[in-house]
């Protein structure tokens, strides 16, 4: 374990969490709608996530029971605002299809489970990749393990704590073995990456009045404040 990138992991979560505070996520009533919107958010942004659970929660259907029932196409009516909405109810039926089979559609069976099999599982779904899973096994079932995204790609090779080309469970592997392994922390750790991409480490970067910009400044971040 490298000492400084511990050290510079941490600096960089307590800098994020004093700029920012707690950030509240998963944004959702119950568990189970925690799995529907991860399954929904993706290639979309949350606001449109949040009109189409609208949608589900106006018409009773944030159960597994009920999402069993209903038709693929009748669903991806209901979820329309989330984009790609017939792709992402046959996801939602893989799911729950899933669901039924390994755990009865028990949430609480599902998440006494161990997480390197529910791992395995969730990812064995058709449509379900690593950032989904990891969300459901964060945000949905407690489970210590780190969500990684675009954003925290982007930031942390920004600041040279990682490679640009390292693959998810590279960077995953880079935080899981330097930081506790702390359901609440990660939780937060991810919303605040989250917070800092949406606000300051864009596609175009603004370092300037970026919290973090005297931490592990790097060649490119060095350049972009010779720039502003």
């Amino acid at each position: 374990m490298s000492q400084r990138v511990k050290k510079s992991l941490e600096k960089i979560y307590q800098r994020l969490f004093d700029q920012f505070g707690p950030q509240r996520w998963w944004p959702a009533k119950t568990r189970f709608e925690v799995i529907v919107g991860a399954i929904l958010t993706q290639n979309t942004n949350w606001g449109n996530v949040e009109k189409a659970i609208g949608n589900l929660r106006a018409h009773r259907l944030l159960t597994p029971r009920r999402l069993k029932d209903i038709p693929a196409e009748k669903l991806a009516q209901h979820i329309r605002p989330a984009g790609y909405f017939n792709v992402k109810a046959k996801r939602l039926k893989n799911f729950i299809d899933y669901f039924y089979k390994e755990y009865a559609g028990d949430i609480s069976r599902m998440a006494g489970q161990k997480t390197e099999l529910l791992r395995e599982q969730l990812l064995s779904v058709s449509g379900i990749g690593p950032e989904t899973a990891d969300s459901i096994l964060l945000y949905a079932l407690d489970k210590p393990i780190f969500v990684v995204d675009a954003y925290t790609k982007r930031i942390f090779s920004r600041h040279a704590l990682i490679r640009s080309g390292d693959d998810y469970h590279a960077v995953q592997k880079k935080f899981m073995n330097h930081l506790k392994p702390d359901v609440k922390m990660f939780n937060e750790y991810h919303a605040l990456v989250v917070r800092l991409g949406k606000n300051f480490c864009r596609t175009t970067p603004r370092c300037a009045a970026c919290p973090l910009n005297n931490i592990s400044r790097s060649a490119y971040v060095r350049s972009i404040l010779k720039k502003s």
